[in-house]
């Protein structure tokens, strides 16, 4: 059997022949490995079990030929240091996101009273990264998450209980199914790429479309959540948006037209660019 360092060198240069990255090739080998990456690099010039071996050039070959995501083939990807199991159900947490949480656990801080409870909602929860990741860096959080999907649900359900967090889970559209309740804070992830936009087929194809597009702009679920927002908020209260970085002045244009009075800061991502939208009720 070939060495690891053989296969890697072979694989990497199979993915960038192909499109793909080599870093993918990496993660997979490091899975069917059964390695720390620290074990792994000391161990390069050994030879892979065959059985081994055999499950990672079929993984490689359904990510490089059919476009299946790494983390569909691993079964989870890491978010703050959190694993999160993911499949076709639901979006994969981008690192993007991980940004987003940060600075809402950073406003929580000179926002809000020092220890005071706050009802947190998170809007479109998918796999529970966000709600899941708030829950556990801050214990005086009670956390709502909800989705239109009872198959994405399930997984943050799942994501809940591996990680020990106590989240309330609610199936419906957007705030629908929230009659009269109220939070201290609103954050969400929502589909925002324009209907028409050509998305590679790693993505199109295997993540869940209604995780993806947000109508022609990609702005229609923003503005839907402007619309109810303002029934369940207490005061003072934060919104919190990830959105598309070319979309930033467009969007702070409509919450300025639903909340005139509010504050509103925008913050780029560690690759400079326009990512999210805070919201500050008096």
């Amino acid at each position: 059997m070939p060495t690891y360092q053989k296969i890697l060198k072979l694989n990497e240069q199979y993915a960038l022949d192909n499109d793909k990255e080599p870093s993918a090739i990496k993660r997979l080998l490091l899975h069917h490995a059964h390695m720390e990456p620290h074990v792994f690099f000391t161990r390069l010039e050994d030879e892979m079990p065959k059985d081994n071996y055999k499950a990672f050039i079929k993984d490689v070959d359904c990510h490089i030929k059919h476009h299946k995501p790494i983390q569909h083939l691993i079964g989870y990807e890491e978010f703050f240091g959190y694993p999160f199991k993911v499949n076709e159900h639901v979006l994969i947490p981008r690192f993007e996101t991980e940004e987003l949480v940060a600075y809402v656990l950073d406003y929580i801080d000179t926002v809000f009273p020092k220890g005071k409870p706050l009802k947190v909602l998170d809007i479109g929860t998918g796999s529970g990264c966000i709600a899941l990741t708030l829950a556990k860096e801050n214990p005086n959080l009670q956390v709502t998450a909800t989705d239109i999907s009872a198959e994405a649900l399930a997984v943050a359900a799942l994501n809940a209980e591996a990680l020990g967090v106590d989240v309330r889970f609610i199936q419906g559209d957007l705030l629908e199914p929230l009659h009269g309740e109220r939070f201290d804070i609103i954050v969400s992830n929502p589909p925002y790429i324009p209907n028409d936009e050509v998305v590679l087929p790693i993505v199109k194809n295997h993540e869940p479309h209604v995780a993806l597009f947000g109508g022609p702009e990609g702005l229609d679920l923003y503005q839907a959540l402007l619309n109810q927002a303002q029934a369940h908020l207490h005061s003072p209260a934060l919104m919190a948006f990830e959105h598309a970085y070319d979309k930033a002045k467009a969007l702070k244009k409509m919450i300025k037209k639903a909340l005139p009075k509010q504050r509103v800061e925008q913050k780029k991502d560690m690759q400079g660019k326009d990512r999210m939208t805070f919201v500050f009720i008096d």
